[in-house]
């Protein structure tokens, strides 16, 4: 779980329930503060010291509900991660305003640059390859171009890197992913 613990967090500041089954049958309702997104997690804040198990669904103020699990603790802080995986981009949009978004993408195509160069790819190889225009590529790693999912798995494949480490790892040092 280490990679969710160090995925590029969004900060929201929003308001959410945290719900679990209480291991009687009753389902217990607890707010929290979603203190920051990924496409894999969530951070949250409970308000209050109550027990928390470790599969509960998380439910945004728009209504979105994702089930999770915790990922780590520390004290009211509790780490979580989808239990579905990767959420999909019209969750994001619910879960993420349209700036968390963008630094998301920047940081993405980012990740990818990064692990091009490192290959020894240039852009146009790495296209060829995948299966897109040159310019597609310069777009993704701008970040002015979402990456379908399935052209992430090859581009992970390719460049021998994890599809967590381009969605959700550490961002480059030269990335500003705040």
């Amino acid at each position: 779980m280490s990679e969710h613990r160090a995925a590029v967090r969004h900060h929201t500041l929003r308001t959410g329930i945290v719900e679990f089954d209480n291991g009687t049958g009753s389902i217990i309702s607890v707010p929290c503060t979603i203190r920051d997104v990924s496409g894999t997690g969530a951070r949250l804040q409970l308000n209050s010291s109550l027990w928390v198990a470790e599969q509960f669904t998380l439910i945004f103020q728009s209504g979105l509900r994702k089930a999770c699990k915790v990922a780590w603790r520390k004290g009211r802080l509790i780490g979580s991660a989808f239990t579905d995986g990767y959420a999909s981009a019209d969750e994001q949009a619910v879960m993420m305003t349209a700036d968390e978004q963008s630094r998301h993408r920047q940081a993405i195509g980012a990740r990818v640059r990064a692990a091009r160069e490192m290959r020894g790819y240039t852009e146009a190889q790495l296209a060829e390859r995948i299966g897109v225009a040159p310019g597609f590529v310069s777009l993704a790693e701008l970040g002015e171009a979402d990456i379908p999912l399935y052209q992430l798995l090859h581009v992970a494949d390719l460049l021998m890197v994890s599809l967590d480490g381009l969605v959700a790892g550490p961002a480059p040092e030269d990335v500003d992913a705040a």
